[in-house]
């Protein structure tokens, strides 16, 4: 049979009261302990007949001269007071073992009602009491024990101290525990978007377990959501590539004149990259492709070597080898990206591969207008178009920086854009060496690609 669920707010309140519970009990055997309090045999046997001097030579003298012959009693190891009552103040720690012992000793002092008791820590943590004279006014005392100190003051403090740490550290791990689902719910709602979405499982107070079912349900209908429009945006994209082939086929056998065919060949063309582009941008190609050892200095070199090849201005700066753990075909996508989209706006690029402070780091510079400071961080967004700062014959959606961002984010690092104070436009992609693979996104939902795709 299943008991009921008592709840995070149950949970929670029946910690504190075990802790409390918990305390009290221990303060209770500190307290019974203290209680058992005995001197050596010597020393109780002194202040035991040193007691019952003072009384009798108290009970004698007149009272208007009590105070000052309670002065002169006194020593450095006992000292006296007279008090014109019964001594009523109330004790919490009361040395009854100590107080046998001394009885034991001199069974006087049981007709003078002693009493013993240890002291507060802020009158000194002593032993202290009282005795009753004749005429029912009180001879106060405090012993003065030095060797004492440690288990009457500092012991104690430790005693009363250590057990409520304890059970602080203890109630800490106990509320932890409790919490911990929602720890484990935290973690999966910055992982909300995978390609294959994990269940978080389950466990915990009514209220969590809950919460959890419901997050569960979500992420999985998102995923069929976001699963579903992406397929059918990509087959919508795949199957848009054959008839516009065929038009491109038409138009070389169409009976037009050159300048139209080029205009026309050049707008299938182009959107052919628009495409090409979103799909890049949908599919993530090479998401999936385990992480691997990648040479990102040969890759580097390689692009750059082709772009020079085609007759551009490109040079490459950085060693000859440097290996970092990524995906190949993610980080290749993202350095071409980088570098097509500087010879266009640009006219030349200029790409250097360094390590630095646990971090690989490639950086593609250009010549060109570069984008204006408050439009840097708006450029690395999907569908955004520049053209108040480049030319207006730029050509695709707007995706090649995002399709950057998310790619270079995904293999757990950053992409960073800087104008240079000479001109320019200087792109730097961040890599840990220590790699510790990020969450990975088919779709980045993040960017919110997704609702301006779906939008209407």
């Amino acid at each position: 049979m299943r008991l009921p669920s008592v709840g995070l707010l149950g949970r929670i309140v029946l910690i504190l009261a075990f802790v409390l519970i918990t305390e009290f009990v221990a303060n209770t055997f500190v307290f019974e302990r203290v209680s058992r309090f005995a001197l050596q045999d010597d020393e109780a046997n002194l202040m035991a007949e040193y007691l019952v001097v003072a009384r009798r030579v108290m009970d004698r003298t007149p009272p208007q001269d009590r105070d000052a012959v309670a002065r002169e009693l006194s020593t450095p190891r006992l000292q006296l007071n007279w008090h014109k009552g019964i001594d009523s103040r109330a004790a919490r720690f009361n040395l009854d073992e100590l107080r046998s012992q001394m009885l034991a000793i001199e069974p006087k002092l049981r007709e003078a009602k002693l009493r013993l008791y240890l002291m507060p820590l802020s009158r000194g943590g002593e032993v202290g009491g009282s005795v009753e004279l004749s005429d029912h006014t009180t001879v106060m005392f405090r012993a003065v024990q030095p060797h004492a100190f440690w288990p009457l003051t500092v012991g104690r403090m430790l005693a009363l101290s250590v057990p409520m740490i304890l059970l602080a550290v203890l109630g800490g791990l106990m509320i932890r525990a409790t919490l911990k689902p929602l720890s484990m719910l935290m973690h999966a709602t910055r992982t909300l978007g995978n390609q294959e979405p994990v269940p978080v499982t389950e466990r915990g107070p009514r209220e969590v377990r809950t919460l959890i079912r419901d997050f569960n349900m979500m992420q999985q209908r998102i995923h069929r959501l976001v699963s579903a429009r992406t397929q059918a945006l990509a087959a919508v994209g795949h199957d848009l590539r054959t008839p516009l082939a065929r038009m491109e086929l038409r138009l070389h056998g169409a009976k037009v004149d050159e300048e139209t065919r080029a205009a026309l060949i050049k707008d299938i063309g182009e959107m052919s990259d628009l495409l090409q582009s979103l799909q890049t941008y949908l599919g993530g190609e090479g998401d999936t492709l385990p992480v691997e050892k990648v040479d990102i200095a040969v890759m580097a070199a390689t692009i750059v070597d082709a772009a020079s090849d085609a007759g551009h201005d490109a040079t490459y700066d950085g060693p000859s080898s440097l290996e970092v753990m990524t995906r190949a075909v993610s980080m290749r996508r993202a350095i071409s990206n980088l570098v097509e989209n500087a010879l266009h706006y640009a006219g030349n690029v200029r790409v250097s591969v360094r390590e630095e402070n646990g971090a690989v780091l490639i950086c593609v510079e250009d010549d060109g207008p570069g984008i204006p400071a408050e439009k840097l961080e708006t450029a690395l967004q999907p569908f955004v178009r520049l053209d108040e700062g480049r030319a207006r014959n730029t050509r695709g959606m707007g995706l090649g920086l995002a399709i950057v961002h998310n790619g270079v984010r995904a293999e757990g690092g950053t992409l960073s854009l800087t104008n240079r104070s000479e001109g320019g436009l200087r792109a730097v992609i961040r890599l840990p060496t220590a790699r510790h693979d990020a969450s990975r996104s088919n779709i980045s939902l993040q960017d919110g690609a997704s609702a301006e795709i779906f939008r209407g």
